[in-house]
């Protein structure tokens, strides 16, 4: 592909991601990879430079742009070398013309607003685009590990290591996870041990169910549970490659959950709660696009519910540890002082974990002080 073609195919690319975020569509590596799959004839140096000037154009843009051209359009007015290959070519964009650009910054305003009131400055809110790096959990419960050329320790996390950007964890599934080092972090707040119950109520795909089995050295019992089959499906060929031999998948009925979990009494109640994702901006800088105040109120509102539903499947003087990959106050700190004066004797206990700062009752890690992806973690015990 010629430059002006990749510049092309990133407009084309861009216009599509647009569409989704305001349709809740498929996120952005989905459609990069379905563009590509359909487009053989693009080699590997084509696709990674098409895929990163279409992520430099969303990480420049806080507000979702009108088109993909009026995306690059901005960004190519700050670059000669990008302006240049707007030529008109057979396969490229048409010459720049006084036209609209969008509008350069870090977040739409109503966004900027919320999170300066929760406490993030603008050079905290800048760093929730930037790159973020590629961690690793080693997984322990195989007994092996891996060598991997460039791989450094992280320090307060022994099973966490930093690659290089682009390193292929292919050769080594089973032996180690794709995990960012805050993840693991917030994951030890769950203080789980070997012999225990534990409940992780919003399992997923089960990347903290299988933390959870190491912490344990697979003796104990975690009942790994969600309303997404799809999603919970991937748990169990997951757990096979890592030795986790103590998780049992269990699948909830949307609206009678609390039937399915009313025998449950757990040691720990883990609760990786839906949320916005904005700790996770630097790995999916589109999904800023996605979120309104509206669906921030239903991620707000469905977190109360989880909550609400873990509450009672804590054992007497057991715990309830709520994670978010937010760093709004709406999914974090205001939504413990909200179950506490729910539910009287429960008590916030004080973390100690290698990463992050008091918030509320709890902890935030965000990128800017941390290294890691945004989280709110906070542990809550229950009466005895």
């Amino acid at each position: 592909m010629t430059p002006a073609a990749r510049t092309q195919a990133a407009i084309e690319l861009l216009d599509s991601i647009v569409a989704a975020a305001e349709q809740g569509g498929a996120a952005a590596d989905t459609l990069i990879a379905r563009y590509f799959a359909a487009r053989r004839y693009a080699g590997s140096k084509d696709r990674r430079a098409v895929r990163e000037l279409v992520y430099a154009a969303i990480r420049a843009l806080g507000e979702r742009p009108a088109s993909g051209r009026a995306a690059l359009v901005t960004i190519a007015r700050q670059d000669a070398a990008l302006a240049a290959t707007f030529d008109g070519s057979a396969h490229g964009p048409a010459p720049i013309a006084d036209e609209p650009a969008a509008a350069p910054g870090v977040l739409p305003r109503w966004l900027a607003e919320r999170l300066a009131a929760s406490g993030l400055d603008p050079a905290e809110q800048a760093a929730l685009v930037e790159r973020a790096p590629l961690d690793v959990r080693v997984n322990p419960l195989r007994g092996e590990l891996p060598v991997i050329e460039g791989a450094a320790p992280i320090a307060g996390l022994p099973d966490a290591r930093r690659l290089p950007a682009g390193t292929d964890l292919a050769p080594y599934a089973g032996l180690v996870e794709a995990q960012d080092a805050g993840s693991q972090a917030v994951t030890l707040a769950a203080g789980a041990a070997p012999g225990m119950t534990v409940l992780d109520l919003c399992a997923g795909a089960g990347g903290k169910s299988l933390a959870l089995a190491a912490a344990m050295a697979n003796q104990g019992r975690i009942i790994a549970s969600d309303v997404d089959r799809a999603r919970l499906a991937r748990l169990a060929p997951r757990a096979e490659r890592a030795a986790a031999r103590i998780i049992e998948p269990l699948l909830l009925d949307g609206g009678r959950e609390a039937a399915a979990l009313a025998g449950v009494r757990a040691d720990i109640v883990f609760v990786d709660a839906p949320c916005s994702g904005s700790g996770t901006w630097r790995r999916n800088p589109e999904a800023r696009w996605r979120l309104t105040p509206e669906r921030l109120e239903r991620y707000a509102a469905m977190q109360r519910h989880v909550l609400a539903l873990g509450a009672p499947a804590v054992r007497p003087g057991g715990a309830l540890v709520f994670v978010t990959c937010s760093l709004l106050d709406a999914e974090g700190a205001d939504q413990v002082e909200l179950f506490l004066a729910d539910h009287p004797g429960w008590s916030a206990e004080p973390l100690a974990l290698p990463f992050g700062r008091a918030r509320g009752r709890g902890v935030r890690l965000t990128p800017a002080h941390d290294g890691t992806d945004g989280f709110f973690v906070a542990r809550l015990r229950a009466p005895c």
